[in-house]
């Protein structure tokens, strides 16, 4: 067994949080319950998913764990019962699925913002358990076993850079987390030294009322996709994986060709495993650059798209480039 030695802060009991487990297989079930109980938590239930469909409705618990690798129309009606249901009571939500089935399980999970997993490992279940538990106000993750500890500093590298990257898009707003309160992701330009704005002239009110460019021509950013693409023949595609970019990139040509753009694509798109898509894809949505969107036709469908000021501000990078970004790399 995954040893996950989880330490609470003086005063907390961990017996106060339950943990709620669903899943059909029952091997994965026994496994998700011992790493529960390795962590020194509480198990509430531990059922297979079709349990959430059958008679009264059951509490859950503080943290529900849930896999769902093939689901079938129960399966996902059980699942998205149990997204709003978290997402009224608090509870946290961590759902593993398959890359087959990513995009049904995404459009259910619209409420209670879950942790998404792709066919994760028994490192990686733990190592989200572990994420749940640190932004639990109540308790406090403090010492795990050395190999998780790694995955976890690895995973904070992660979003380090994600807020650096944003920060540089938004131009150093926010130097506490890198991202600002109001202006997001994006960045305003700061008018010259000694300007002094007119009574209710904004700067944000002057960049909407700007000429807006249109946005590049699709098979531009197609090729320079395609160029960005060539690296990983020769190297290792960890090298130059920029996740956040490669997205913005394709979302880019997709919103020019009027293309809508599955949660599965997105990740395919952004050249690293789904599960890291996932967690950049989350970042970006809470930095206003990425927003779902639902299928007007099919409620069980769900597609990710630019923001208009994202999509504005891809269009002025590509304007300002001019004819020097088709010979880009």
């Amino acid at each position: 067994m995954l040893q996950a030695n989880f330490a609470y802060a003086a005063g907390n009991d961990p017996a106060a949080l339950a943990v709620s487990i669903f899943a059909e297989r029952d091997r994965l079930r026994d496994e998700m319950r011992g790493d529960v109980l390795a962590a020194g938590l509480a198990v509430r239930e531990c059922a297979p998913l079709a349990a959430l469909l059958e008679g009264p409705v059951r509490p859950i618990g503080d943290v529900v764990l849930i896999d769902c690798p093939a689901p079938g129309g129960a399966a996902l009606a059980a699942l998205a019962r149990i997204d709003v249901r978290a997402a009224r009571s608090g509870a946290r939500l961590v759902v593993s699925t398959s890359v087959a089935a990513l995009d049904d399980v995404f459009a259910c999970c619209d409420q209670s913002a879950p942790q998404i997993l792709v066919e994760p490992s028994r490192a990686e279940r733990v190592i989200a358990l572990g994420r749940v538990l640190a932004e639990v106000p109540r308790l406090r993750v403090r010492e795990l076993s050395e190999e998780d500890r790694l995955t976890l500093l690895r995973l904070t590298e992660q979003v380090t850079r994600l807020a650096e990257r944003l920060e540089a898009f938004g131009g150093g707003a926010a130097a506490s987390s890198g991202l600002g309160a109001e202006s997001g992701g994006f960045r305003v330009e700061s008018p010259s030294p000694g300007y002094r704005a007119p009574p209710g002239d904004d700067p944000a009110d002057r960049l909407t009322r700007a000429a807006r460019p249109p946005l590049p021509d699709p098979r531009l950013v197609r090729r320079i996709i395609r160029q960005r693409q060539l690296r990983a023949r020769h190297f290792d595609g960890e090298l130059f994986a920029d996740p956040a970019w490669d997205m913005l990139l394709d979302l880019t040509a997709a919103r020019a060709e009027h293309i809508r753009v599955s949660v599965t694509s997105l990740c395919i798109a952004s050249g690293v495993p789904p599960t890291t898509a996932l967690r950049w894809i989350t970042q970006m949505s809470e930095a206003g650059l990425l927003q779902r969107v639902e299928d007007e036709t099919d409620r069980r469908r769900a597609f990710i798209a630019l923001t208009d000021r994202a999509a504005e501000a891809m269009a002025r990078y590509f304007a300002e480039l001019g004819r020097s970004a088709a010979q880009l790399v």
